[in-house]
């Protein structure tokens, strides 16, 4: 009996992360076809812009109200249904000529994409044992990153039988697929009572919630310091990155397939980033995980600011992606501990829409000053922004962790 539920289990295990490794070679596929179809469309930074904008904008549209949902739903049920309602939209996207249409339905595949995530999160979170989640998170770490090789290579492969827009249609097959393997998962909420189809769900029951995780958060001090600061490194990255493809071209001056090359040395640093976190991660404690993580991962981002030419910037882009794997593993698996499962969808909710919102201010800011201001000269401030935030959360991480040592020894020696 023991064998057949630990043999499930591993199963279960393997199936998740091949639904996640197909969905984000997909995801990979899809987003460099997209910028690419933007920026040839209209040969504007400011347009690509826009779709890293979008997805913030879709958060703060869907978070205000889809944690109660999805903490009060079937998870692996809605995480099948979103990824045929995706596949759906992304595979009618090549026959759309509006510009504009082409945004509205990103947006909604964007918000989504947000719910989906949210709640994929608490699924691995119930699947996955308390002691094994930091392992479990590597390796989704190590299967992202061989989505980050294989995703731009198989681009560059599509793109080369056809176009971005037949690349875009085969990441709508993929999360088909996805949701395919996702049926064979087990349904551990399926003794567990779902009261959202009993509840009344208006204005008061958001109300109740958002007073709930308003109070939580109060009485995690501590955590929520760590939690708004990685937050506000991802914000960074992201304002950085919304500005990658324009960088690469007017800066760089590199061609699409040598961007689709530069991107994947970022994908191989991103693999051998994770295999040795898939090795040794669980040997440290999550919160270093993220403080040293974005440390590493900042001067990545600062080497890439600085760069004039593809070797450069490739040393920049395999530093940030190594790093990346690390600070990664160590978030979500401190997000898993600190986080009760039955709110974390709540949570989640509040912080992906601060975050959406503060993405938006600065992508904007910042995509904007690209009509007056040096475009490297942007991407060197941004980056410099990110290694100050890094270098305070690190601090911060350390001088907590100093503090519980502390306390250790004086109950220690109080006995």
């Amino acid at each position: 009996m023991f064998k057949s539920n630990y043999f499930n289990k591993q199963r279960s295990i393997f199936i998740l992360l091949s639904s996640i490794g197909l969905s984000n070679i997909g995801a990979w596929i899809y987003f460099i076809a997209l910028n690419l179809i933007i920026l040839d469309t209209t040969s504007s930074a400011f347009a690509v812009s826009l779709l890293y904008i979008l997805k913030p904008l879709a958060t703060l549209f869907t978070n205000f109200w889809s944690g109660s949902m999805i903490d009060r739903i079937n998870k692996r049920s809605i995480m099948i249904a979103l990824d045929i309602v995706r596949a759906l939209l992304i595979i009618i996207l090549p026959l759309i000529s509006s510009l504009w249409l082409i945004f509205i339905i990103v947006f909604f595949i964007n918000m989504a994409g947000d719910i989906f995530y949210q709640a994929s999160m608490i699924y691995m979170t119930k699947l996955v044992p308390e002691e094994k989640r930091q392992r479990f998170n590597s390796l989704r770490s190590l299967v992202g990153s061989g989505a980050f090789v294989l995703g731009p290579s198989v681009a560059g492969l599509l793109f080369m039988m056809g176009s971005p827009a037949f690349a875009i249609i085969i990441n709508g097959v993929a999360l088909i697929l996805s949701g395919v393997l996702t049926i064979f998962l087990p349904n551990i909420e399926e003794e567990e009572k779902q009261d959202f189809s009993n509840t009344k769900f208006g204005f008061k029951i958001l109300r109740k919630d958002w007073h709930l995780v308003i109070t939580y958060c109060k009485s995690q001090i501590k955590m929520m310091y760590i939690f708004i600061l990685f937050y506000f490194i991802i914000i960074m990255t992201t304002t950085v990155d919304s500005l990658e493809v324009a960088f690469s071209k007017e800066v760089l001056n590199l061609s699409n397939t040598k961007y689709g090359f530069l991107v994947s040395i970022a994908g191989v640093g991103f693999v051998i980033g994770s295999v040795v976190n898939s090795v040794f991660a669980h040997r440290f404690d999550s919160s270093k995980l993220i403080g040293y993580g974005s440390i590493f991962l900042s001067f990545g981002y600062l080497i890439y600011a600085f760069s004039n030419e593809f070797k450069i910037a490739s040393l920049g882009f395999f530093l940030l992606s190594f790093a990346l794997s690390f600070a990664n593993t160590g978030f979500d698996t401190y997000y898993q501990k600190q986080i009760p499962v039955e709110i974390m969808g709540r949570v989640g909710s509040l912080f992906g829409l601060l975050q959406a919102f503060f993405i938006i201010i600065f992508t904007i800011l910042f995509g904007s000053l690209t009509n007056s201001i040096s475009l490297q000269k942007i991407v060197i401030v941004a980056s410099i922004l990110l290694f100050l935030i890094s270098v305070i959360l690190l601090l911060m991480i350390l001088f907590f962790a100093e503090k519980r040592l502390i306390k250790t020894r004086m109950t220690y020696f109080s006995k």
